[in-house]
């Protein structure tokens, strides 16, 4: 594992993103490495439940993409012939990695702290509980210029108001926010984060693993039959759309002189830093 580190302590699997260099930016190799993990931890029958949390400063912040951003990443050259399909098969292939967390057999429980977007909502989202630091920041700004959520769960987990909101603006909300939104189960203060995570961890890990395979599979065909599906296919093909518009080709020619930080920084600007 180059991106992620794999644990099992008693009943529960743990998975923790392991850039804390780059604020375990997401890089190709880290979905792959994800779906690896919880295969893993869906195999092993003393694994009631996975852990799912980030090393550093804060849990993700999105795709590491100042390689792509910055004029490095093969068929988002703009001065080359854009194949939506090259497109669609490396964006479908994250999102399947990023979805084994909502397949895995056993519950996965996020712990978000510091900051959690773009991306790395992708994670959050896909799993089945999230506990946050009150404090802490979650979003997806790319809604504002070159990205779409390929995950496409935001409607499922807060409804289509909330969703419309944060997805029309591309404003991030503090983890108390999110608690109330109903996008997390607990927000607690920031030095509580880890005790609130354990008990509710350790919780889960008491119930016999065939109830919760049986209640998690059953309650994720709510999100099917709303159509979740369709929806992710439609988010994988705009998410590369989106870097091709006249504003995406702008934001990354930007990138590509000034670099990634700045074009994103000039890009939130006018919002205000949220």
């Amino acid at each position: 594992m180059n991106t992620l580190e794999y644990s099992v302590d008693g009943r529960v699997a743990r998975i923790e993103l392991n850039r804390p260099e780059r604020g375990n930016g997401i890089t190709l190799e880290m979905p792959r490495e994800l779906a690896e993990c919880v295969e893993r931890a869906d195999l092993d029958p003393n694994v009631h439940v996975i852990a799912l949390s980030g090393r550093g400063k804060g849990f993700c912040g999105g795709y590491d993409l100042v390689w792509s951003a910055e004029g490095k990443l093969p068929n988002h050259d703009p001065e080359e012939i854009w194949d939506p399909v090259v497109d669609y098969q490396m964006m479908s292939r994250n999102l399947r990695g990023f979805m084994s967390l909502f397949h895995a057999n056993k519950p996965v429980v996020c712990k978000v702290h510091g900051f959690c977007v773009a991306g790395g909502t992708d994670m959050a989202l896909c799993s089945d509980l999230l506990v946050i630091a009150a404090d802490a920041r979650i979003g997806y700004p790319p809604a504002r210029v070159w990205g779409v959520p390929t995950s496409m769960l935001w409607a499922h987990k807060i409804g289509d108001q909330r969703a419309k909101r944060l997805l029309f603006t591309g404003d991030l909300i503090t983890g108390a926010e999110a608690l109330d939104w109903g996008l997390a189960i607990e927000a607690p203060a920031p030095e509580e984060l880890d005790e609130a995570f354990e008990a509710l961890v350790q919780r889960i890990a008491l119930v016999p693993v065939n109830q919760l395979v049986m209640m998690k599979t059953t309650l994720n065909q709510a999100a099917w039959a709303q159509g979740l599906a369709a929806t992710q296919a439609l988010g994988v093909v705009f998410d590369g759309v989106a870097r091709h518009t006249p504003e995406g080709y702008a934001f990354q020619q930007r990138a590509a002189e000034a670099g990634f930080k700045q074009a994103v920084r000039e890009r939130d600007e006018p919002f205000g830093g949220r």
